[in-house]
């Protein structure tokens, strides 16, 4: 009746009555088969990041959901991206820190979302993270903003430190786009690049930017 729906519309009641679980469980299946998918027709490369809500890291068997779906698929555990806010992690640092470390020991990698935002900077150093996403409150509004810019230069120079990847959030214009490739930033998301696409029109990028050597 209401035709697509945004997340934001439904995961908070999601996460209240326990649905997200199942959600969730399905979203990490399905993801892990499409991206294996087009590993198979083309995109060796590919990978796929998955966003995770606190419920399901907290399921006992979350572990075993991952595990399953990598292997169902057959998608290799390096192709899976398992995306976690830092707020969330830090809610219960310990036990979501050994979550994630057994997470890692399976191969996929681990990034936190809206990294910036919350308090886990002196804490970074002992997360099982790969990479750190750049909040979009900040890249939205880089070209009118110098402390913005200087804060994004920063996060991105702190992540070569820890040698870590870095993803930008909320590209939606080519000035910003610029920037970020400026203070080197290889890998950027949002709707300067696409919106959100179904699957068949997401593999049409894909095959463009295979054409095109991007």
């Amino acid at each position: 009746e209401l035709g697509l729906v945004s997340p934001v519309n439904f995961i908070e009641l999601a996460e209240n009555s326990g649905m997200i679980v199942s959600i969730g469980e399905w979203v990490m299946r399905e993801s892990c088969r499409q991206a294996k998918e087009w590993q198979d027709r083309g995109h060796e490369n590919f990978k796929i990041a998955v966003n995770v809500s606190i419920r399901q890291l907290h399921e006992p068997d979350f572990l075993d959901t991952v595990s399953c779906a990598l292997e169902d698929s057959g998608l290799p555990p390096e192709s899976l991206i398992i995306e976690l806010t830092e707020n969330m992690i830090m809610e219960n640092a310990e036990a979501n820190i050994l979550t994630l470390q057994n997470l890692k020991s399976l191969g996929v990698k681990i990034s936190i979302d809206d990294f910036g935002t919350g308090y886990s900077l002196t804490r970074l150093q002992k997360l099982p993270a790969t990479e750190i996403k750049i909040d979009k409150s900040f890249v939205m509004h880089l070209t009118d903003n110098p402390s913005n810019e200087i804060i994004v230069e920063s996060t991105l120079n702190l992540a070569r430190t820890l040698e870590l990847g870095c993803v930008a959030e909320g590209v939606e214009d080519e000035r910003a786009a610029e920037i970020l490739q400026h203070h080197g930033c290889r890998e950027a998301q949002g709707f300067h690049f696409s919106k959100p696409v179904p699957q068949d029109e997401a593999f049409e990028l894909l095959q463009g930017q295979l054409v095109s050597g991007n």
